[in-house]
């Protein structure tokens, strides 16, 4: 994701049936995820490296406790696929992938992205932010909706080699799990641990502004900044595609996209556990619940991407 100057809306709503995060303080379940997953263990989860298939143990195992149930088929969450880059041999890469079963099986898709960028110049690159964060995000929502039936079934996809070109979110959509129009949605998280602003900017309304009315949150410790999605801003400035949304995005189907702007640790052996702002990252991944709860519970939208889904179809 690249950072450019960009004046959002700012949304500051309130309302009484918010859903909380779980994660209170250090010894939380959401803090105690991105502390493991971008540990020096883990060698910065360079997609086909020992690293990766640590973290791919790790985020099988949550999995498992929170009641993520295997796609119809499959013996693992673990989903192989490969691809070239260049002249190079073909790279080797695994999706993690489960569902918890809603009232309707049209599909809401969670996503983030668990690669990082390895060890380079004998320093592990260890991504606490880009993008342990967005898998801690996920299991925290998964962890929610265990114990809260989805009124739409829910498909949590920790996708690999996004660093490489958004290979595992590609892989996804060119073979998924059911057909493409019963996925009303993807909502994708990338770096939503690290801003010193209170400042979660999201994409996905340029094309879509009637899910602004979902942005309803019940604190002013964070702003909901819509934005860097036109096209008119051009690649560099538009986010659309910086991230596995963008896979999404190819082949019609709506998004929305939380992360942060970039920062100085961004891409860097810096970012570390230590340098990302504990109480806004909790802050983050309570409002990018609230706003997946909004989405579910409402009927009326469920009827829409249904329609406008048809239509791409046709």
């Amino acid at each position: 994701m690249k950072t450019y100057f960009f004046i959002p809306l700012a949304l500051f709503l309130s309302c009484s049936t918010v859903k909380k995060s779980s994660a209170q303080d250090d010894n939380s379940q959401l803090l105690k995820d991105i502390k493991v997953l971008s540990s020096d263990a883990y060698q910065g989860r360079k997609t086909g490296t020992k690293g990766a298939e640590m973290a791919r143990a790790y985020i099988t195992a949550r999995f498992k406790a929170i009641g993520i149930k295997l796609l119809a088929g499959s013996v693992s969450y673990e989903h192989a696929f490969s691809f070239k880059r260049g002249t190079d041999a073909a790279v080797n890469g695994k999706n993690i992938v489960g569902y918890i079963q809603g009232k309707s099986d049209q599909v809401i898709v969670v996503s983030a992205h668990y690669d990082h960028l390895g060890i380079m110049n004998n320093e592990v690159y260890n991504g606490a932010d880009d993008n342990a964060s967005g898998v801690g995000g996920l299991l925290e929502i998964a962890t929610y909706f265990s114990k809260n039936k989805p009124n739409n079934t829910l498909i949590f996809a920790a996708f690999d080699a996004e660093e490489m070109g958004l290979q595992g979110a590609k892989a996804f959509v060119a073979k998924p799990p059911v057909a493409l129009n019963k996925i009303m949605l993807n909502i994708n998280m990338d770096m939503i641990a690290h801003n010193d602003k209170g400042e979660l900017y999201v994409c996905g309304t340029f094309k879509h502004p009637e899910l602004k009315k979902y942005f309803i949150i019940n604190t002013a410790k964070i702003k909901i900044l819509p934005g860097h999605d036109d096209p008119k801003l051009g690649k560099t400035e538009d986010w659309t595609d910086q991230s596995d949304q963008g896979a999404f995005n190819d082949k019609n189907i709506p998004f929305l996209y939380f992360g942060v702007e970039d920062h100085k640790d961004y891409h860097k052996a810096t970012d570390e556990f230590k340098n990302i702002n504990k109480p806004f990252y909790i802050n983050a991944v309570a409002a990018i619940l609230t706003i997946t709860d909004n989405i579910d519970k409402e009927r009326d939208i469920q009827q829409m991407f249904k329609e406008k889904l048809k239509m791409n179809k046709q």
